[in-house]
């Protein structure tokens, strides 16, 4: 069963945020408890879902990952079998970073990593124009990355 969550366990949340290998030793050094109740919360944290993954962020111009963009994708028909043909190939899809439903002038939203222009044109090409009920796409290349996956403020 969830509880409310204290100063003590939103400054863990922040914590496991900012650096994701730090220790449960020094997370309980500042955040003035012993160790073992530090443990006991980081695991509840965990189990009740607040938490729901540790991973490395991987700096994308190193793995030749450095082409951000994101397009916005139209489907032909608005019914649940639709969107759910839609969601369940776009789940296959490695190079999709982010599929959200908008509202607006498109059915979805995707973040794709790619390696260059030419490797999105192929993407675009082969698989995304491909997938079920697509009748539209959109793509907007992002030309500088000012702020991505900023930590949530709470």
């Amino acid at each position: 069963m969830d509880q409310t969550l204290d100063k003590t366990d939103l400054r863990i949340l922040r914590l496991l945020q900012s650096d994701g290998r730090m220790g449960n030793a020094e997370i309980a050094k500042r955040v003035n408890t012993s160790a073992a109740t530090c443990h006991r919360r980081i695991q509840r944290l965990f189990a009740e879902g607040y938490v729901i993954g540790v991973r490395a962020q991987i700096a994308p111009k190193k793995v030749e990952m450095g082409t951000l963009a994101f397009v916005g994708v139209v489907l032909d028909r608005s019914t649940p079998e639709s969107f759910g043909a839609f969601e369940e190939a776009i789940r296959e899809m490695k190079l999709v970073l982010d599929c959200h439903i908008v509202a607006g002038d498109f059915d979805y939203i995707l973040k794709i990593r790619v390696r260059d222009m030419a490797d999105f044109n192929k993407l675009h090409a082969d698989r995304l124009i491909a997938l079920p009920g697509v009748r539209q796409t959109r793509t907007f290349f992002v030309m500088k990355e000012v702020v991505d996956n900023a930590p949530l403020v709470f």
